[in-house]
């Protein structure tokens, strides 16, 4: 009987140094973490993630970006961040999130929740203003927002889904309102004349990469993601479209060329035209001249009186006597 007790002993105290390691491995050694250099880290209490007192991100710059009616309803709180390092610790009942804040990059066309979708993850189909089906080929460059963990963690389910859907209905937004800007409509006569989207769309891809990059701006507060950039490489037509626009564009650039031609003809026949008056008008000057100086002259003598007519034609004819070499005199007549 003794002995029984004492394994029962025994037993109970193994039962009770099991416990006391499993305790310690499960919850002493693995509370020890450390961050990585490309991720930042938040801890929760109980589910609730530590917070900068009542900070929220309207307090941020980020929140310039949202519009008076959206300021209430992403008013997400500023929480405390975990920088790389450690190891550090946490108690059994606080749990730590990670996050890579690395960018990266994904196609445009990426459908995470289906990926067969949009050709496979290929191409993004959008209609433009005059119901022209086109495919948009580009990446997406994005990371997650230090500065609004709270929106990518606890915010939406699904950040990156979210995002991504975001885009794609502002993309399609944008490209079915897109116009040229009317400056440089109004320098390339023959382009507003022709008036086809598709033509202007290419033409200001990166007028439209800017636009984009604008317009979502404001994600990073909304769903504690940054677009970084969008990079849209390639709006196409359908085929059966495309050699159509091709022989517009053809008929277009000729079109264009020949007036260029005509233009740069008539100025230089302007030109012409304008040098040949001035050379005219500086021969009549040059004719003019002479006569003028004669009539002065001429002027002038007869206000000398009636001798000095004779007295000036005298000495003309004694100038040519001394430069001809003969002189032929006319016989008076007794």
């Amino acid at each position: 009987m003794n002995n029984f007790g004492q394994i029962t002993v025994w037993a109970s105290s193994g039962i009770v140094v099991g416990v006391i390691a499993w305790f310690i491995v499960r919850y002493i050694l693995t509370s020890f973490y450390t961050v990585n250099q490309n991720e930042r880290a938040v801890k929760t209490s109980f589910g609730r993630a530590q917070r900068l007192g009542r900070a929220t991100i309207l307090t941020t710059p980020m929140a310039d970006a949202l519009r008076p009616d959206e300021q209430e309803r992403y008013n997400w709180p500023q929480l405390r961040v975990i920088r790389p390092g450690g190891p550090y610790f946490k108690w059994p009942w606080e749990k730590v999130y990670k996050v890579s804040v690395a960018t990266e990059t994904i196609n445009m066309a990426t459908d995470l929740e289906d990926p067969t979708a949009n050709q496979n993850g290929a191409v993004l189909e959008a209609v433009t203003k005059d119901q022209l089906n086109t495919g948009l080929e580009g990446q997406i460059r994005y990371r997650v927002s230090e500065r609004n963990l709270y929106a990518y963690l606890f915010g939406v389910k699904k950040p990156v889904v979210h995002v991504m859907g975001y885009f794609v209905s502002v993309l399609r937004e944008r490209i079915a309102a897109f116009e040229a800007p009317a400056m440089l409509a109004a320098e390339d006569e023959v382009n507003a004349i022709a008036g086809i989207s598709i033509n202007d769309l290419r033409k200001n891809l990166s007028l439209l990469n800017d636009q984009m990059e604008a317009e979502c701006r404001s994600s990073e507060a909304r769903y504690g993601v940054v677009l970084d950039a969008s990079l849209i490489t390639a709006i196409d037509p359908p085929d059966d479209v495309e050699s159509a626009l091709a022989a517009i564009n053809t008929a277009h650039n000729q079109v264009s060329s020949d007036i260029s031609l005509a233009q740069a003809a008539a100025d230089q026949k302007i030109v012409q035209s304008k040098r040949a008056v001035e050379i005219e008008t500086l021969n009549a000057y040059a004719e003019v001249e002479p006569l003028t100086a004669l009539a002065a002259q001429l002027n002038d003598l007869k206000a000398g009186g009636p001798d000095a007519l004779t007295a000036y034609l005298r000495n003309v004819r004694l100038n040519l006597y001394a430069q001809a070499e003969q002189v032929i005199l006319e016989e008076k007549k007794p």
